[in-house]
């Protein structure tokens, strides 16, 4: 089991933890719109450490991406398996093409 993995496991269990002792139960409990918001809160620190911090900025910025991402998938039930299936779709297919597959 990878880390991911791992990841997405300990989120699905927390969603229904007491929020006073999981910050994942905390933003679950909060909604899905401060989930998502929190995720883009984070994307956006992610941007800016990339193009003005530390390479360690970038790596906790990318971590943090990572979990927020991971619960809202998870409050969402959305798997990371799905995920990958679709990214594993999309592999050898050029980026100019599937975006053009989009439209």
């Amino acid at each position: 089991m990878d880390t991911l993995t791992r990841l997405e496991a300990t989120v699905r269990q927390r969603l229904s933890a007491d929020p006073s002792s999981s910050y994942v139960a905390q933003l679950n409990a909060r909604g899905l719109p401060v989930m998502a918001r929190k995720l883009g809160e984070e994307a956006v620190e992610t941007v800016i450490a990339a193009l003005s911090g530390s390479e360690e900025e970038l790596v906790g910025e990318a971590a943090d991406v990572l979990f927020h991402l991971t619960v809202l998938l998870a409050a969402k039930g959305v798997t990371l398996e799905r995920v990958m299936a679709e990214l594993e779709r999309r592999e050898g297919t050029s980026g100019l093409e599937e975006k053009a597959q989009r439209s």
